[in-house]
């Protein structure tokens, strides 16, 4: 039989009620006392039943979903998403909630940050710019008693379980492979665009790209990245003037997660010149340019598998224990029209 919390506390030396407290994370043991019971766990291969450690509880686990306020199509998609999820976990206590930011102002996504309370959060998964403001407004509220993990915009630096998403340096690397390879022996300049370069994904996929467009493809020209801020407007400002500016284009990069406008406008500004796109994640405006051949290739991640995910790591973090890497790990997966 799989040894209980007596069998436990037993071999730890200390009492059910201490037991309790180390395993729910809660202040008040002595640190010799915490290693002595993380030790005995080790040695007796105890495994908490987790189904009667919420019910004990007698509450359920409450999860908020931080998202920006502006976006298109890939954040309906999340929300979607989240939404699904909510429904099909109520079976295990587990409650999602949308908090919606404003990534433009991270002084009043700060101030967003800073009203979400532990009475009605376990925890926070966010996605969203890196700044000094909102990465101050985490750490207060981990103090708070919060649990946070970035997902699909990383924020944080403490470790693997910080963090859920893709490899975007390898998303990156990838994109800069298919580029090339689509392309072939042509030779030109490729435009890349990015909704902004605070997101610490489109500066990984930039990392990435350059990496492999430098070292392996030196007759490419990546150019400076442009940044859209997500509006339609700016993405024809931007994409006009290179254009106009860089008459040999042979290829277009877009690094964030909304192409729909980029793809239609690059459309239409080269003409009969056909040049190569590639793209960021799966969404109803992405599979359509796919089928169109207005769109080479897609780079995507699960957004299912992320959602799922962040719950299960913000979970372990509740219950101070730790998750299994390989389910947790997001892969990178590359659609073309023809395996949609």
């Amino acid at each position: 039989m799989r040894p209980t919390t007596k069998d436990l506390a037993k071999a730890a030396g200390v009492s059910l009620a201490t037991i309790d407290r180390v395993l729910n994370g809660r202040s008040g043991v002595r640190q010799k006392t915490v290693d002595a019971v993380n030790e005995a766990i080790e040695r007796t291969g105890f495994q908490r039943n987790q189904v009667a450690a919420t019910l004990a509880r007698q509450k359920g686990y409450r999860f908020g979903f931080v998202l920006p306020r502006s976006g298109d199509e890939f954040l309906d998609v999340i929300i979607k998403h989240i939404s699904e999820f909510d429904q099909a976990s109520r079976a295990e206590m587990i409650a999602t909630k949308v908090v919606r930011i404003d990534d433009h102002d991270p002084h009043r996504a700060a101030k967003t940050l800073s009203r979400l309370s532990a009475d009605d959060y376990d925890g926070i998964a966010i996605m969203a710019p890196e700044t000094p403001q909102i990465r101050d407004a985490l750490y207060r509220m981990r103090e708070r008693g919060i649990q946070t993990v970035a997902f699909i915009s990383n924020q944080q630096e403490e470790g693997s379980q910080s963090f859920v998403g893709i490899d975007n340096i390898a998303a990156g690397a990838t994109a800069g492979r298919l580029m090339a390879r689509f392309l072939g022996h042509t030779t030109g300049s490729i435009l890349v665009l990015a909704e902004t370069m605070q997101s610490r994904d489109s500066l990984e996929r930039r990392l990435g790209f350059d990496k492999v467009m430098s070292r392996e493809y030196p007759q490419f020209d990546a150019l400076p990245t442009l940044e859209t801020h997500g509006t339609a407007e700016r993405t024809r400002l931007v994409l006009a003037n290179a254009f106009a500016a860089h008459q040999d284009i042979v290829g277009l990069y877009i690094m964030g997660s909304e192409a729909r406008v980029a793809i239609d406008l690059a459309q239409n500004l080269c003409g009969e010149e056909k040049i190569v796109t590639i793209a960021h994640e799966r969404t109803p405006s992405t599979e359509h340019a796919l089928r169109a051949k207005t769109l080479d290739a897609l780079i995507n991640q699960d957004p299912g598998h992320i959602i799922r995910s962040a719950v299960r790591t913000l979970r372990a973090q509740c219950e101070n224990r730790e998750t299994l890497a390989s389910q947790e790990r997001i892969r990178i997966e590359i659609l073309i029209a023809e395996n949609l």
